[in-house]
């Protein structure tokens, strides 16, 4: 299933739609204005909270949250040492890791776990230059935290830039 971004409206403040591949509204990105830190909301098409996304406080190197009814589900982090390309850590609650790596700012990266690609984030299926889509490819994993991580670690990204 392909999730289409519109990129142009990233600002804390601003409410845009995520749409499924036939046009209709899929998630409802809210941007939390006035917050002490940077705080978005992942809602389903009815209004209700799917996933809170916050930027950690007090971090040594920044990181972003990932709560889903108030319970951490996740945190995302830049890898140390990785040179050529971005590469990002997603640690979800239980333990496990998820590796995003790809050209972050150019829209064409991978999320995958133990080497198996769960959703690949691309702009090369469009023509417009501010939207790109998040293709989450098995059909079993969590698509709205797979276009919460998507989400952030372009936000971090264009941060550290």
């Amino acid at each position: 299933m392909k999730y289409l971004v519109r990129d142009k409206i990233f600002s804390i403040g601003d409410d845009y739609w995520i749409e499924d591949e036939q046009g209709r509204h899929a998630f409802l990105v809210d941007g939390k204005a006035m917050r002490l830190r940077d705080t978005l909301e992942l809602k389903g098409p009815d209004g209700r909270v799917l996933i809170t996304l916050r930027q950690k406080m007090f971090s040594l190197r920044d990181s972003m949250t990932i709560e889903r009814d108030g319970s951490p589900l996740a945190s995302i982090r830049r890898k140390r040492l990785s040179l050529l390309r971005n590469h990002y850590r997603v640690t979800l609650a239980e333990g496990t890791e998820l590796d995003v790596s790809g050209r972050i700012l150019d829209r064409e990266f991978t999320v995958e776990y133990d080497g198996e690609l769960l959703a690949h984030i691309s702009r090369q299926w469009f023509r417009v230059r501010d939207t790109y889509a998040v293709n989450v490819v098995r059909e079993d994993a969590d698509a709205a935290l797979l276009v919460a991580v998507a989400v952030c670690v372009i936000r971090m990204a264009e941060r550290e830039d």
